[in-house]
Order: structure tokens, then sequence, then C-alpha cells
């Protein structure tokens, strides 16, 4: 993930080490940080939790529409044509009928921004802009499966129960905008791309007692605690999101796990029912909700925003590859995918699991951007 634009200037407060600055929000106990940030409604913030306003008066940006219990596995508006906005945050669609899970406890509900049915939302009127910036020539890469080179393919997770010891978190980066610790994940729990991985480094814990997520990013385990550049905590049970302008352990503010393609899911249940997770090399600086934040590197109106969501054509025909591949096609076309880092263009993320077929998955690497096309989900803006 390349290097976040600070969020919201006005919420900062000078730290002890001129990098984790602490708010006042940092101060409060854990629980009560929560249930007061449970509070908060799309481009709200309480004054006791220290943080601004999300942006000045909307105006047009002239843009035409564009252990024990554990269990391891692998603003400004400018454009849109009206789409129908959930009562989540944005990405507006049909509830899915058979959201996703794990274990018990729902990936959210039905009807949060991840979990829509797009496949009916309106073609947006910069799609071909965004899909010639992303790469309309360049190929899909799904980048999960079992290994390569010694390191899983992919983001792992790890569940945990409700006697998970918690470890005290220390944020070298962006704490002022992090969930403040501590978190219940294993100094064992894997990492994204190994523990000598030089990369993001995600860490990801799901409590299913609780069904809450914990994640981190760039997390080094230290003797009995935990060090990241920030890390967020969602309720799984509600359509939880961070502040606005917050980012999270991803670059757009959102949680990384609901949009993770999954083993179980697909070889398991036999359906992707939800978005997945997608980055691109280079993005505007400007949000669609559900995103919360952008690290976009220009104003480039051609420049995928933070939240954009992508459809695979209906017309586009996936009938020749492999069973998961089919199934993953057929999810794309229903729910999309969603922008959510800056990265590799095209590329797909998921969890590792030795049970992957590689040379089975590999079949979406012959889909190219062509395939998709840009849904008009809301209106772009910026803060």
């Amino acid at each position: 993930m390349a290097p976040r634009a600070p969020a919201c200037p006005r919420c900062r407060a000078p730290g002890r080490d001129g990098r984790d600055r602490l708010q006042p929000r940092d101060l409060l106990p854990f629980r009560l940080y929560m249930t007061m940030r449970r509070w908060l409604s799309f481009g709200v913030c309480v004054t006791v939790l220290g943080c601004g306003s999300g942006g000045d008066d909307p105006a047009s940006d002239g843009v035409a529409g564009s252990s024990s219990d554990r269990a391891g596995a692998g603003g400004t508006s400018a454009g849109g044509t009206g789409g129908v906005v959930s009562s989540a945050g944005g990405s507006g669609g049909g509830a899915s009928a058979n959201p996703p899970s794990l274990g018990d406890c729902a990936v959210f509900p039905a009807d949060n921004p991840w979990n829509l049915d797009v496949s009916s939302l309106p073609v947006h009127s910069g799609s071909d802009a965004f899909i010639d910036s992303i790469g309309r020539s360049d190929h899909v890469h799904p980048d999960f499966g079992t290994e390569w080179e010694g390191a899983p393919i992919g983001i792992p997770f790890v569940s945990v129960g409700g006697s998970e010891p918690r470890m005290p978190v220390e944020f070298m980066a962006y704490g002022d905008e992090s969930d403040p610790g501590p978190y219940p994940v294993p100094l064992d729990a894997p990492i994204e791309g190994g523990a000598d991985s030089d990369g993001d480094r995600h860490v990801i814990a799901i409590d299913t007692a609780s069904c809450t997520l914990y994640e981190m990013y760039r997390a080094f385990p230290q003797s009995g605690a935990w060090q990241a550049d920030s890390g967020a905590v969602f309720d799984l049970t509600r359509n939880d999101e961070h502040p606005y302008t917050f980012t999270s352990a991803d670059a757009a503010g959102l949680p990384i796990f609901p949009g993770l393609v999954r083993y179980d899911e697909i070889m398991e249940r036999g359906e992707l029912s939800h978005a997945v997770r997608v980055t691109v090399s280079r993005s505007r600086r400007a949000l669609i909700p559900p995103a919360r934040h952008y690290a976009g590197s220009g104003d480039d109106a051609s420049l995928p925003p933070m939240g954009l969501r992508l459809r695979m054509k209906q017309s586009y025909d996936c009938g020749a590859f492999s069973e998961p591949a089919r199934i993953i096609c057929a999810g794309l076309k229903r729910h999309g995918l969603l922008v959510a880092d800056n990265g590799s263009d095209w590329y797909l993320s998921g969890a590792p699991d030795p049970r992957w077929d590689d040379d089975a998955i590999g079949d979406l690497k012959s889909v190219t951007g062509d395939a998709f096309e840009v849904v008009d989900t809301g209106a772009i803006e910026t803060y």
C-alpha cells in the first residue's frame, strides 16, 4: 500500500513521539469508545471523539460522471447519475439473498455495501474513462492461492474465541485514526506475505464469539504486544464503519476481510456473495462511499476514486473456465469489485488456503479489464 496522505489535519493533535498522535478518543476505555463510535452516522462525528467534519459544502468538481479457541485460515461531490444509496452509506443496490458468513457470524448484514447485489445498477457515465485508466487490456490477477516461494498467496486471517488474550497494540504511523487496543490477536497470527515480508503485512483476526473483526496494517509481533502502522475494529453484526476521513488497515478506510475470496465460500458453499477487494496502481484524491478515506496521487477525473464499484459485464463468457473460476465470475457479475487500496492493477484479493487449485484459479488470468464496467453507486466526494 502506498503512503497515505494526511486524512484530517484539523483532527490531529501532537503526540509524544511526533508519530502516534493521540486524540481524546484514545484515552477512553475501549468498549466505551466503540459504543460511542457506533452512534456515528454517515459524515457525522461526535465532538468528544476528537473528529472534525467530513468536508465543506457540496459543490460540483466538474466530473462528467465518472491458541485454544483458534482456527487458522489460510465534502465536494460530483459525477454519478443517481444510483440508489443504501442506508449503510453508499454502494446502492439490492441486499444479498445469501450474505457471507464465518462460522456463526454473518460478515455484516445483507444490506451492507460489501454484500449488495449491484447487477441492476446503471453503468456510470465515466465508465470507459475509468476502465481505460486502470488498464483495459491488462489482465486480472487472482491474488490468492496456496503459496509462492514459501509464502502464502493472499491475505490470511485467523479465527479466535472469546477467551483469546488481548494484546496491546502500539501504532507507529496512524494512531490518531486507529481504533485503540488491546486486540485479541495471537502473536503467531499469520501475516500477509509471511513473517519476513517487507510489504503490507496485514494481520486479520475475527472473534467468532462476539462477531468482531480486528485488522492491522504493517503489523509486527513484539514481546507480549503488537506494533502496527494502523488498525481498525468492526462490529460484524451491524453496518459498522470507520469515521469519515479516517484510514483503517486499508487505504479506503474500509475493512479488508469482507472483500476476500475464501476457499470455503467458493468450494464448499459454491457462491461468491459479496464484492471483491481490488487494487489499482493510480487512484484519484477522492472517494465514493462506503469508502471513508483516500490516498490518491492526483485529481485527474479519469483516475478511479477509492470506493469505485466495478462489475463484470453480463455478456462476458466464463463458460470454459474451471468450476471455481466460474463461481467467482458469477459473483463478479452480481456483486462486483470494490477499489480499496493502491497496488497492482486488477489484483483481486483473497485468502490463502492450501486446498486452492492454483491452476484452476489461474483461468481468471485470461480476463482483461475490458470485461468490466463501472456502476453508479453515488457521488464522488473529496474532503
